[in-house]
């Protein structure tokens, strides 16, 4: 039987390769590093359980929870605390609720009364236009307006691309909110109706809770199930170097160690980073590898700051995100001990500082020791908290997160084009048809099932 070559033992890479494998194809995965998880990285030191990179995911995607069941470890789903229910902006020199619902939206703070009134216009909002790629700032301001747009809009994608809504394309990074203004004009409108339609499909269909979640022992045990699963098939250390195509499939060269081999396999699959995949592919096809290579991203460093018993309060809620008209060094914070009470034993404080994104790339190349003093003298200022840390951990990631700028989707039409000269071979990962925990393990159980029915 023919292998199918999975290059990348990221959280993509493994679901593929597990999906492969359930389907009755042999898979294996080659990951260059000497662990699997690429970003999922979970740490257990001082009483504290930090997450390197995503900390928790939406229940809501049914090919999530179908993995985890084909686990085993569906069970140890944790939830939020209902503690973390609430969300906080900082805007206008404090940090603010976000409101649940449109009458406590009028009632808040988050927005100047003009401002709200102007939220409410949005239910007489045009549809966009059909034939430009819009950005993510332009989008907002035509539905929400000027001030509504650097609040609420901005502080949307800093919590989930750090990036600059000026950049990003509405289509491309928040595709759910298209959609919306495409079937039912306004936003507002379009929540209302789509709520109604989840309560009931909620009453006929499986128990997605549509939750913040992730496991009993952090994110990690997703990624050791799947290393389990998989036992040899999943290879570290093993560094693909080169591509070649044969009359049968591909010729794959990997570096272990001193030792070089070759691996023959029916189908290849790219999902490391996008460079790494583009460097890969200049020697097949040079125009694809610079469209992939084309794909940039923000740098992000991650700083978890720890308080023994008794040293500072609990926070409530979530967390915070900044947008950036307030112009401060830090993007935001998760309250990862509310969020999720095991990860911090016996009463301790985590707070989990996110620095640098598309706005401050040059943060990330601070230090450690200075980064975690721009997170100590962030979350004072905004937060209040005035106790030193007793556990500091920094993690910094120079290639961090995926940017859809204006034009991915026309991007990523020509890549399939590309790919289509080049029969057998594939690219899946954060850097192509969505970012998060829950589109990597979503796309990769498409593409195993129409690799498996080949």
């Amino acid at each position: 039987m023919a292998v199918i070559a999975v290059v990348g033992g990221g959280i993509t890479g493994l679901a593929l390769a597990h999906r492969l494998r359930s389907r009755g194809k042999d898979a294996v995965v080659l990951e260059a590093a000497p662990r699997l998880g690429g970003v999922i990285q979970t740490r257990h030191r001082e009483g504290f359980s930090t997450e390197a990179g995503p900390n928790s995911f939406l229940d809501r995607e049914p090919a999530t929870r179908e993995l985890a069941a084909s686990l085993g470890v569906e069970e140890r789903i944790r939830m939020a605390d209902p503690a973390a229910k609430s969300r906080y902006v900082y805007s206008r020199g404090a940090l603010r609720p976000v409101p649940a619902s449109p009458p406590a939206f009028l009632k808040s703070d988050l927005l100047p009364l003009s401002a709200r009134l102007r939220v409410l216009a949005e239910l007489f909002t045009g549809r966009g236009p059909a034939d430009r790629d819009e950005s993510l700032g332009d989008f907002g301001r035509r539905h929400v307006g000027t001030q509504a747009a650097s609040v609420l809009i901005d502080a949307m994608q800093t919590g989930t691309y750090a990036g600059d809504m000026e950049a990003l394309s509405a289509e491309a990074a928040f595709p759910v909110l298209k959609q919306l203004e495409r079937e039912h004009r306004s936003l507002i409108l379009g929540q209302v109706r789509t709520q109604r339609a989840k309560r009931q499909a909620a009453s006929e269909g499986p128990k997605l809770k549509g939750a913040m979640c992730t496991f009993e022992g952090g994110l990690g045990t997703l990624v050791d199930a799947l290393a389990q699963a998989l036992g040899p098939a999943a290879r570290t250390g093993a560094a693909v170097e080169g591509l070649t195509r044969t009359a049968e499939g591909w010729r794959v060269s990997v570096r272990e160690g001193s030792a070089r081999a070759e691996l023959e396999a029916s189908q290849v699959v790219l999902t490391a980073p996008a460079p790494v995949s583009a460097e890969l592919l200049q020697p097949l096809d040079a125009p694809l590898a610079t469209l992939v290579k084309g794909i940039v991203y923000a740098p992000i460093a991650v700083v978890h700051l720890g308080f023994a018993p008794g040293r500072t309060p609990a926070p409530d809620g979530f967390g915070f995100l900044v947008p950036a008209l307030e112009q401060r060094r830090l993007l935001g914070a998760i309250h990862a001990s509310t969020v999720f009470p095991f990860r911090a034993e016996g009463g301790r404080v985590l707070y989990t500082c996110m620095v640098g994104g598309a706005r401050r790339p040059d943060l990330v190349g601070l230090d450690e020791e200075a980064l975690a003093q721009v997170a100590r003298e962030e979350l004072r200022a905004l937060a209040g908290v005035t106790a030193s840390p007793d556990f500091t951990e920094v993690i910094r990631w120079p290639r961090g997160i995926p940017q859809y700028t204006v034009g991915h989707l026309e991007r990523m039409a020509a890549i399939d084009t590309a790919l289509a000269r080049l029969p057998g071979l594939h690219l899946a990962g954060n850097a192509y048809k969505g970012v998060g925990l829950n589109d990597c393990i979503r796309n990769a159980a498409v593409l195993g099932d129409a690799l498996a029915s080949q």
